[in-house]
């Protein structure tokens, strides 16, 4: 009943109106330190991993020559971590200067002369959450150094701030942003800060952000990636209706290429981030990624359904003898459906496709394309089909699905019957 109930919500209300900057129309795709490198500000122990300037133009020079940039990825963004322990005697932040010699400005001029973006971070709270400088009482000198350092994205967090005060300070911050006159695109974890307290105004929320992160942070572990995915469904209804072109909901990083998730692992958050229209923001090491995670997340079929037009978020539909079925409504009237296989243990299990309530699209037919775990052309199938999908342990199968209309159907007829004849009249 909840899903038929958020399944007309989606259909017949309005999205709230976006922040009005232009961006974000699809959701964001790009690179995010924290989850792989965290706060490493060692450079002379870890002078490869740790935060700083070389480490951003290293993934920058990779996102250009490994194909990253024109699979769609544009972001490099910097997380916690990379200011001085003070600000400038004018007030300003300041990057640390032994980790960045040359200054946020060199390293954004650096990025945007790749054709990439440069992301940067920083907290609406007196501090940040490692325990650097906040912006509390500095959101316009802020916002307006960020313009001056032509930065292209804000991620900003929320520790250290009273809760109560938390709504405030990110719609400040977003005014302060908006007055510079540049076009920097608001990463906002507003929602994770109220939840604890109350259910937040999502209204609001999306008038003042470009996405926004609603749960705990993403580690390296499947328990995680579920423990977000079991967030995000049980609070479907609440935040779906929310998302759409210029503002997302945020399930936090992808942690594929990492040390922590099977393949199969992988195929699934990848596979249900599309599903759920989310930022694709990675955190890994580009410079040393295995050819399979890297061929997954370059994977056109599944960034085209990340990237659809139509900027509608999926949601899960069904749950169904330890399988979960999620789908997403696409443009030109498709569907995408992520089965996964919530079972840990044993092989590959069967999933009766028909089962997915989107599967009634194909009243009276439609063409099924197998995205995950392999690309399959599954032709055209009926709304009675018995075709079972194969799923692995902790895997997901990702299809898409376009419905054949009884009227196209019955051309088609017409036209091979005429061919037919005509064929017949020659001979």
């Amino acid at each position: 009943m909840s899903v038929c109930l958020l399944a007309l919500l989606v259909l017949i209300s309005p999205t709230a109106d976006a922040l009005d900057n232009g961006l974000a129309l699809k959701p964001t795709m790009g690179w995010l330190h924290w989850e792989r490198f965290m706060c490493n500000i060692d450079c002379d122990k870890d002078p490869n991993n740790c935060i700083s300037e070389r480490l951003y133009m290293q993934m920058a020079d990779v996102m250009v020559k490994e194909g990253w940039k024109e699979a769609g990825y544009e972001y490099v963004c910097i997380d916690d971590c990379w200011p001085s322990r003070q600000r400038d005697a004018q007030g300003r932040l300041q990057a640390d200067p032994k980790r960045f010699p040359g200054g946020i400005k060199k390293l954004a001029n650096y990025v945007h002369s790749k054709g990439l973006k440069l992301g940067i971070y920083a907290d609406v709270g007196k501090n940040t959450c490692a325990g650097y400088p906040g912006s509390l009482g500095y959101y316009e000198t802020d916002a307006q150094t960020f313009a001056d350092w032509d930065v292209d994205l804000l991620k900003f967090d929320g520790c250290y701030m009273d809760w109560t005060l938390v709504g405030e300070g990110y719609v400040n911050m977003s005014k302060a942003l908006n007055k510079t006159g540049s076009s920097i695109l608001y990463s906002c974890e507003w929602p994770l800060y109220e939840w604890e307290f109350k259910q937040p105004n999502y209204t609001a929320i999306r008038e003042a952000c470009n996405h926004w992160r609603n749960f705990a942070d993403v580690y390296d572990s499947w328990s995680s990636v579920k423990s977000i995915l079991e967030w995000t469904a049980s609070h479907q209804d609440i935040i779906v209706p929310a998302a759409g072109p210029g503002g997302w909901n945020d399930p936090d990083m992808l942690v594929i290429g990492n040390f922590g998730l099977s393949h199969a692992q992988q195929e699934s958050q990848m596979a249900l981030w599309a599903i759920m229209a989310a930022p694709l923001l990675m955190s890994n090491d580009l410079r040393d990624i295995c050819p399979r995670s890297k061929e997954l997340l370059q994977n056109r079929h599944i960034i085209a359904i990340s990237q659809d037009p139509l900027g509608k978020q999926g949601y899960r539909t069904a749950k169904v003898d330890n399988f979960e079925v999620w789908e997403r409504t696409l443009s030109k009237n498709q569907r995408a459906i992520a089965v996964l296989n919530q079972q840990e243990i044993g092989g590959p299990r069967g999933f009766v496709i028909r089962a997915a309530p989107g599967w009634k699209i194909c009243d009276p037919q439609c063409e099924v394309t197998q995205i995950l775990p392999q690309y399959k052309e599954l032709g055209v199938q009926t709304l009675h089909t018995k075709m079972i999908l194969s799923v692995n342990p902790s895997g997901t199968t990702l299809l898409t699905v376009t419905p054949i209309s009884s009227n196209i159907t019955g051309l088609n007829k017409l036209y091979w019957r005429d061919t037919v004849k005509r064929k017949h009249t020659i001979l």
